[in-house]
C-alpha cells in the first residue's frame, strides 16, 4: 500500500488509456506523457500499461506502508525519499515507512510515480485510468486526496533492484536527433494537415507560421492555444464528428484546440492539424504559458518517429533485465 501525505488538484490514476469505447462518448484517458508511464514500469518490472500515478500539481508526497520498488520518470525535477535527493528516470526500493517526495519540476509539466506489481485500483472498461469527467476508473473516479491508502499489485519475480538504483537515459537525450529543437526555446511540436485545412486559405499559413502560447485555459482535455487569431476564408456549417487526441480544431473565436488524454469523442470545429503521435508526448509535458510551434510533417515522417520511439523502448526492456541479473550476479560473486 501507498498513502498520500500530500496532493494537489488533478493528481490522478493513470495508464496508456483507455481505446475502443469512444463510439459510446467514452474518452481515451491515460497519461499525458505515456512514453514515461512505459518506460517507468519496465524499470520496475511491470507491463509498460501497467497503472502508475500522474502528478501534475506539486508538491506531492507519499509514504510507502511496505517495501516497494519505484521509479519516478517524465519529469525533470528530482524525487526525494526521506528528504535525500535522487535521480529521476531511475528505479529504487523504498523501505516501509519511507516517504517519496516531488517538487515542482523546474520546466516540464507532469512527473508519473511507477511502483513494482503496478497501482492496484479496479479495471474499468480495460483501463485504470481516472476519467474526472465522467466520474469512474482510477481511485475512485477523482483526484487523489490527503489520506488516500492505495494498493500495490504483486510485483513480478523478476530480479530485483540494485541497492543503487537503475537508471535510463531519458528520452529527451537518447532520442535527441529524433526530436526537432528551436533556437529560441519554444516546442517544435509536428503535426499533418487535416481535413479542412483548405477553409483556412491565407490564414492556414499563419497557423504554422506563428508561435502559439499556451492559455490558462487548457487542461487533459484540450490545450487552448492563444496567438493571432485565424479564421475560416468561410463560414461553413459542419455536423458533429469524431476527434481523437491531437486534433486540432479551431472554434469561432480563431484560437486553436489541441485535443488532449481526456480528448472530447466529438465536435464540430473545423480540423486545421493533428499532431503526430510520436510527438504526443511531449506536448503533454508542455506548461500552461508556454510557447509551441507547429512544423508540417508527413506520413513518412510520423511512422519514422514511432519506430524510432519503439526501438528506444524494446531496447529498454530488453537491456533492464540483463543489467538486473549481471549486477545480481556480481553481487553473488
Amino acid at each position: 500500500m501507498i498513502e498520500i501525505l500530500e496532493t494537489g488538484p488533478f493528481n490522478t490514476v493513470q495508464d496508456l488509456g483507455r481505446p475502443g469505447y469512444r463510439d459510446i462518448g467514452v474518452s481515451a484517458s491515460g497519461a499525458m506523457d505515456s512514453l514515461a508511464v512505459r518506460i517507468g514500469n519496465s524499470l520496475v518490472g511491470n507491463d509498460e500499461a501497467a497503472a502508475a500515478l500522474e502528478i501534475q500539481t506539486f508538491p506531492f508526497r507519499l509514504q510507502f506502508t511496505e517495501r516497494t520498488g519505484f521509479a519516478v520518470t517524465g519529469t525533470d525535477g528530482k524525487p526525494f525519499l526521506d528528504g535525500i535527493e535522487l535521480p529521476s528516470w531511475c528505479a529504487f526500493t523504498a523501505e516501509a515507512g519511507q516517504t517519496l517526495e516531488l517538487r515542482q519540476p523546474p520546466k516540464l509539466a507532469r512527473a508519473y510515480v511507477c511502483v513494482a506489481g503496478g497501482v492496484d485500483v479496479p479495471s474499468v472498461m480495460g483501463s485504470r485510468s481516472t476519467s474526472l469527467r465522467g466520474g469512474f476508473g482510477g481511485y475512485g473516479g477523482r483526484p487523489l486526496e490527503k489520506g488516500d491508502t492505495i494498493a500495490v499489485g504483486a510485483a513480478s519475480a523478476h530480479t530485483p533492484l540494485p541497492a543503487s538504483g537503475l537508471a535510463v537515459v531519458e528520452p529527451s537525450v537518447a532520442l535527441q536527433d529524433v526530436f526537432p529543437a528551436s533556437s529560441d526555446g519554444s516546442l517544435l511540436i509536428r503535426a499533418l494537415s487535416a481535413g479542412e485545412e483548405g477553409l483556412f486559405a491565407e490564414n492556414g499559413k499563419a497557423f504554422w507560421g506563428q508561435t502559439w502560447r499556451i492559455s490558462s485555459r487548457s487542461d487533459r482535455t484540450g490545450y487552448r492555444l492563444s496567438g493571432d487569431a485565424i479564421v475560416p476564408a468561410q463560414t461553413v456549417e459542419m455536423r458533429s464528428h469524431g476527434v481523437v487526441p491531437g486534433v486540432i480544431q479551431v472554434p469561432p473565436g480563431g484560437e486553436p484546440i489541441v485535443q488532449m488524454s481526456d480528448a472530447n469523442t466529438a465536435g464540430g470545429y473545423p480540423k486545421i492539424a493533428g499532431v503526430i503521435e510520436g510527438d504526443l508526448w511531449r506536448l503533454g509535458q508542455a506548461r500552461i504559458g508556454s510557447r509551441v510551434q507547429f512544423v508540417r510533417s508527413s506520413h513518412a515522417e510520423a511512422r519514422a518517429v514511432e519506430k524510432a520511439l519503439e526501438r528506444y523502448i524494446t531496447d529498454l526492456r530488453q537491456t533492464i533485465p540483463m543489467v538486473k541479473r549481471a549486477l545480481s550476479a556480481m553481487r553473488g560473486a
